[in-house]
């Protein structure tokens, strides 16, 4: 899944090669993909687009006098950039292709999702804030205003393990599964811990890993286009979908963590003390 490196990257993309230009065409190619119907997506055709903007692992792109397109590329989907599109309209069927984004210069996207769990989704929109996934974001982890301080009031109280706090979008904005790994895997702290149970001196540690991961994150990704960041994202993980290797900094074997619709990774030296985790079911380490 795209996280908020990726997208923020994918903003920069796309603010480089959308802004000034005008929407033509807007091609739903699998029904599923759109969540909103008023305005209709031809409301877009004919406007010029404006700005693009991030909001937590959402993308937005403002037209001019005219509606938002936002999208959320949930775990399957992406964008794909094409200097010349094909000819003709796409035809429905059982392929990736789930929208198409036609510019009058002949160039445009493709939204494509990957799998069969169907959870890309476009909103048309007249305000970013009419989307309930966008309207209960919490504070994004890159805002200048987001200083230590405001990360220890959203965790005081909170009573989940720190692996599912961080990605819970409505406390923060933009972490998913593969970041909280390496921000954990940074802070040298265990996904079990329960977040309200943090030192004044383990929320500081973790406040910088989570800054310091995501900003080298998104320098790594930065300039690069839109189809190398898969590759990069998963180059730059150091415990995320490693599982079997050596840590990068202790040569501990990085263990793995199942659930039944996703895993975490975490080394057991830097982590959790040299014990392996059992299973999240069981909540605990094993003896």
């Amino acid at each position: 899944m795209p996280e908020l490196p990726e997208v923020e990257a994918l903003k920069d993309f796309l603010t480089d090669h959308l802004v000034g230009h005008e929407i033509v065409r807007v091609l739903p190619v699998a029904i599923s993909v759109l969540k909103t119907y008023d305005p209709p997506v031809t409301a877009l055709e004919g406007r010029e687009v404006t700005a693009v903007h991030r909001h937590g692992k959402f993308l937005d792109l403002r037209t001019d006098g005219g509606p938002h397109l936002v999208t959320h590329l949930a775990r399957g989907g992406w964008l794909q950039w094409k200097d010349r599109l094909p000819d003709g309209a796409p035809r429905p069927g059982k392929g990736p292709l789930a929208l198409r984004v036609a510019l009058e210069t002949g160039a445009g996207f493709d939204l494509t999702e990957a799998g069969t769990q169907k959870r890309l989704a476009v909103y048309v929109v007249r305000d970013p804030q009419e989307v309930p996934g966008v309207a209960r974001l919490g504070p994004d982890p890159l805002a200048d205003d987001f200083d230590e301080e405001r990360f220890a009031r959203l965790l005081a109280g909170e009573r989940r393990q720190i692996k599912g706090a961080l990605r819970d979008q409505s406390l923060i904005a933009g972490v998913g599964n593969a970041y909280s790994d390496e921000i954990l895997h940074a802070a040298k702290m265990s996904p079990f811990k329960l977040a309200a149970s943090l030192t004044p001196r383990e929320t500081r540690t973790l406040y910088e890993a989570l800054r310091t991961t995501l900003t080298e994150a998104v320098a790594r990704s930065r300039g690069l286009a839109a189809g190398r960041l898969k590759a990069e994202k998963k180059g730059g993980l150091r415990v995320h979908g490693r599982t079997g290797e050596p840590c990068p900094v202790c040569g501990d074997t990085i263990r793995e963590v199942s659930f039944s619709d996703s895993s975490l990774q975490y080394c057991p030296t830097c982590q959790t003390g040299g014990k392996p985790l059992a299973d999240r079911r069981l909540s605990r380490l094993l003896k």
